[in-house]
């Protein structure tokens, strides 16, 4: 470089020497179509015409994988119960009884009344068919019926210590 060049010179050629060191040492790019000559090559990756994992799914699909892989199949089939009860034991015994709980296999369900509680207890063995055909089998595997539970005085705002009144409970 002459000694004589001035700012605007100067900067020009520093600004070229950059872009020369730069283009020497920057890796070639490759073209769209994966920089052969010849331009047929595909982009790596890509597959023809027949399905690809990366290809959209239906929801309900990716949904089944997801709980398949995760090991949430029990535990859905066990909400299951208890979101679509009507479904399983159909209206009319889902009118007259809820489920209460499901812990081991052991689904405790409490009816609205006693009779219906005893009705409940008759039909046991065909409601278990009917939720393990619902929510599959294993989930539910004995069924614990009781009538409404009894009101307890026991506590509350107008609880009076003591044996209680001797008329009506002695």
């Amino acid at each position: 470089m002459p000694a004589e060049s001035s700012g605007p010179q100067l900067a020009r050629a520093v600004l070229d020497a950059a872009k020369a060191r730069r283009a020497a040492t920057a890796p070639r790019r490759r073209s769209a179509l994966g920089g052969g000559d010849d331009g047929q090559r595909r982009l790596r990756g890509y597959s023809g015409p027949g399905p690809d994992p990366r290809d959209p799914q239906l929801l309900g699909v990716v949904l089944g994988r997801l709980m398949k892989a995760r090991g949430w199949e029990q535990p859905a089939a066990e909400a299951t119960v208890f979101g679509a009860w009507e479904r399983v034991v159909g209206p009319e015994i889902a009118q007259h009884s809820r489920p209460v709980k499901l812990e081991n296999g052991e689904l405790t369900v409490e009816a609205r009344s006693t009779a219906w509680a005893t009705q409940l207890r008759l039909l046991a063995g065909s409601l278990l068919q009917q939720i393990a055909r619902e929510v599959g089998h294993n989930v539910v595997r004995r069924l614990h019926i009781h009538g409404p539970a009894a009101p307890s005085w026991s506590r509350g705002p107008r609880r009076v210590r003591g044996r209680g009144p001797r008329d009506t409970y002695g």
